[in-house]
């Protein structure tokens, strides 16, 4: 694979841009307990620059999704009896998919079946620029041969749980110890931009790969992944090609999580940490690359 060093840019925004100019974005996330997730997510995407976001939701959890950002929107999803998303969301989130640029799936989702027959089907949408994480992910790698039926295309972003889960779905043979070597062989085989989480995360899209720099152990906290989600979804939503869009995002959540852990320290910085010191990470990118 060919070794990528070089972080792309967003493009300078038109004196006359709107919020439709920069990209609408739709996530698909949260569960009763697990609305901090959604919010999360949600809360990036804005401070990452998408014109309009959105978060679909579980219907129990949407006020509290609502309640902790009032600059995007929600949409209330059909639930099951433990409060995550049914199956019976699927046509409501298939209207997302021809009214947003961009969408994601997964953070505080949950499991089940009804949970994978929405993955399944929205692997399977053309043209649909997907970011997949967290209980996406989980959902997605108990599906048989859903390589096979992928016709979106998908950012995965697995952290070494989720990639071993992906993995044994796939593979006979163990997860590779080199995590370019595992993260190439991914997606050759799913035809998909991959983010294999980690101290240097690697994004590669079978034929390029990036190893990103930035970033520090106190990002090893609960949301982070989230906040990263939220990240990479806006800048497809603003016109960036998966793999540009995904080793973009994966080096500002790190720059942005370097100057968190400059103000707050490693031990004490959280998600929300990261996703206040967006844009002074933007604007450093800006100048650096």
């Amino acid at each position: 694979m060919d070794i990528v060093r070089e972080v792309p840019r967003l493009k300078p925004r038109p004196a006359d841009g709107h919020k439709g100019t920069f990209g609408k974005v739709c996530i698909v996330a949260g569960s009763v307990g697990m609305a901090g997730a959604a919010a999360l997510a949600g809360r990036a995407a804005l401070r990452s620059g998408a014109g309009l976001v959105r978060v679909a939701t579980a219907r129990s959890a949407l006020a509290t999704v609502a309640t902790l950002d009032p600059c995007y929107t929600t949409i209330a999803l059909p639930e099951d009896p433990a409060g995550r998303v049914s199956g019976k969301a699927i046509g409501v989130i298939l209207d997302a998919v021809n009214q947003n640029d961009a969408m994601a799936i997964g953070p505080g989702l949950g499991a089940s079946a009804g949970l994978r027959s929405v993955v399944e089907t929205l692997v399977q949408q053309d043209r649909l620029r997907l970011v997949i994480d967290g209980d996406g992910l989980n959902n997605l790698s108990r599906l048989p041969d859903w390589p096979g039926k992928r016709r979106a295309h998908l950012v995965l972003t697995p952290h070494p749980g989720e990639m071993k889960r992906l993995w044994s779905g796939l593979f006979r043979e163990a997860l590779p110890s080199d995590r370019q070597e595992a993260a190439g062989r991914m997606a050759q085989v799913t035809g998909s931009v991959v983010a294999f989480k980690g101290a240097g995360t690697v994004v590669t899209d079978g034929r390029r790969a990036y190893v990103n720099h930035t970033g520090n152990p106190g990002m090893g906290t609960a949301g982070s992944g989230d906040v990263l989600t939220g990240i990479i979804t806006a800048l497809m939503g603003q016109g960036l090609a998966c793999f540009e869009a995904t080793v973009l995002g994966v080096y500002i959540h790190g720059a942005a999580g370097d100057i968190a852990a400059d103000t707050h320290g490693q031990i004490s910085l959280t998600a929300t940490d990261i996703i206040e010191a967006l844009p002074e990470a933007f604007c450093k990118s800006h100048k650096r690359i």
